[in-house]
């Protein structure tokens, strides 16, 4: 298939939305909106402002450490036409991770928020390449050697930069505590490629009357907001919202004050909103609780339009228009699912990962198997390893490889072009079935991911642990029930050992020293649970700890 370029589909979506909300979050202050033609224009600023006054050379890269924010979207449009490979940083990463991996890619510019600007200015100083900070919002940090996207100079004109479809335009980190972190290299094809076979998803998903306004939950350095809930959505001439705040409570504040129809979203975030619904119900009197549980079972024998009827008090609570989520990042509990289903509102399921651009598949109808992510996008061919199990992918939103290491990209990605993706997988009926993974890869709750290994070489550091394993343990109980959690165990050397004259005081001075090594790591990466034994490990012929051994040994 020929793709049209993104600066084509720029100008198209720009010309015919132009007073049309693009995107737009609630502040202190009230409402911060851009138009598409404002968008447009604050983006030409920046992208003038690069070229001109920066005077920053076509390829050279542009890092963004931010929570999401409208002035996110500026960033990215301002760098495609300055010719600039974007790489979206995880703001609640450490400075440790984040010297890592900007160790690795070496940008130019750092884009920063008001909140990250610290973090900003100390990764300058241990960053040689970066040359320059600019902030995306107006804030007291501004200063003439550190302006913000409002106080550049105001210049809208500049010679774009075009550049070939099979350039690198993001550079995505999978991982940042390694001496080499992974960085998954997306091109604009992978992304055109993307936003062609949305475009054919979405058409058997949205509302085919009225105005469509998405909330977004995801941070934009996730993959799948930038290609899925970012440039998709404004492909289509969509309103995208965003919010600080996760509590439910907020989120439906603003489903009703902006009558969202849509969501995109992860399934952490669903189980938390079915219990605060469930919560409220608790709260009625017993007689309003028996009518709901009673029409809760008849629901499934009616259809859609009549569900919503018989539960127009919770679709009241979503603003009265709101649709349906579309569910990615992790794997969507079908209770989850069905509770949502039989209320009338429908929820869509993706698959993908980074190296895929990154769906793979997608449910689009709404009576889709729960238990399936759907069937696999237009642009790919898939097919299951016969030994393995394991789910190979071939197409154009496959990744260009991972950037400065082609000994990691020869491992997932062979000659012909077929990605190993780590999943076991199953086709039936024209659906694909994600059963198992065969990667080491750990999945938490709100669809984060961690790499064991990464948090193994932190907690290696320690001159007192001889052997460390991290592994998934599913979390029993509790709204997170079912989803991984992070467990260390831990083998501390006999010399160590024989420090402590019991246990557990052996087990305390381990646990404390794991949680201050862990100081390195993001929140969402240090172990929740450690365990502390005296045994060795099991391992391979070849000295490799044999994971699922350990997990097993955990169960015991």
């Amino acid at each position: 298939m020929k793709y049209e370029s993104i600066f084509t589909l720029l100008e198209r979506t720009t010309l015919l939305n132009q007073k049309k909300v693009a995107l737009g979050m609630k502040t202190m202050w009230g409402w911060n909106e851009f138009t598409y033609k404002g968008l447009s224009l604050l983006s030409e600023r920046l992208g003038a402002y690069l070229i001109n006054n920066l005077q920053i050379p076509k390829g050279e890269k542009l890092a963004i450490l931010s929570e999401s924010l409208p002035e996110y979207g500026v960033c990215m449009f301002g760098s495609v036409l300055a010719g600039l490979t974007v790489v979206p940083l995880d703001n609640k990463l450490t400075i440790f991770e984040l010297t890592s991996i900007l160790s690795s890619c070496e940008p130019t510019v750092l884009m920063t928020s008001s909140k990250n600007f610290n973090k900003a200015q100390e990764l300058k100083e241990k960053i040689p390449s970066i040359k320059h900070i600019i902030l995306m919002e107006a804030s007291e940090h501004e200063s003439e050697q550190t302006p913000s996207l409002y106080s550049i100079p105001a210049n809208y004109k500049a010679k774009w930069r075009r550049r070939p479809l099979n350039d690198t335009a993001l550079i995505i980190y999978t991982s940042g505590t390694t001496g080499s972190p992974k960085g998954v290299q997306t091109t604009y094809k992978n992304m055109m490629a993307q936003m062609y076979d949305m475009r054919e998803v979405l058409k058997g998903m949205m509302p085919k009357k009225g105005e469509m306004r998405l909330l977004s939950i995801l941070p934009m350095n996730h993959l799948f907001e930038l290609t899925v809930g970012f440039f998709t959505m404004l492909n289509h001439g969509y309103t995208v919202y965003y919010t600080s705040s996760l509590k439910p409570k907020d989120v439906l504040d603003i489903l009703q004050e902006k009558k969202i129809r849509f969501m995109v979203t992860v399934p952490a975030f669903l189980k938390l909103l079915k219990s605060y619904f469930e919560s409220e119900i608790s709260k009625k009197s017993k007689f309003y609780q028996m009518m709901f549980h009673f029409k809760f079972h008849i629901a499934q024998y009616f259809p859609k339009c009549i569900r919503r009827m018989m539960f127009r008090t919770i679709h009241r609570l979503c603003g009265g228009q709101f649709y349906g989520y579309i569910s990615g990042g992790a794997p969507l509990d079908p209770i989850v699912g069905d509770f949502f289903k039989r209320i009338g509102v429908r929820i869509y399921q993706g698959y993908g990962l980074s190296e895929t651009s990154p769906v793979v598949s997608m449910c689009n109808k709404p009576h889709q198997d729960l238990t399936s992510v759907g069937p696999i996008l237009n642009s790919f061919e898939a097919k299951i390893d016969e030994e393995t199990g394991e789910l190979l992918v071939k197409g154009p939103s496959v990744m260009k490889g991972y950037y400065g290491r082609e000994d990691l990209t020869k491992e997932v990605l062979n000659a012909d072009g077929w990605l190993h993706t780590g999943d076991i997988a199953e086709i039936k009926n024209g659906l694909l079935y994600i059963t198992g993974r065969i990667k080491n890869m750990i999945v938490l709750s709100g669809g984060k991911k961690v790499f064991p290994e990464e948090v193994e070489t932190v907690m290696q550091q320690s001159d007192n642990f001889s052997e460390v394993c991290v592994v998934g343990m599913p979390k029993a109980g509790g709204e997170k029930d079912g989803c991984e959690e992070i467990v260390a165990v831990i083998v501390p050397t006999e010399d160590y050992a024989k420090n402590f004259d019991d246990f557990e005081k052996l087990e305390n001075a381990i646990k404390a020293e794991v949680k201050q090594l862990s100081n390195q790591l993001a929140p969402y990466k240090r172990p929740i649970n450690i365990v502390v034994r005296q045994q060795t490990l099991p391992r391979t012929a070849t000295s490799k700890v044999k994971r699922k051994e350990v997990k097993q040994l955990l169960l015991q």
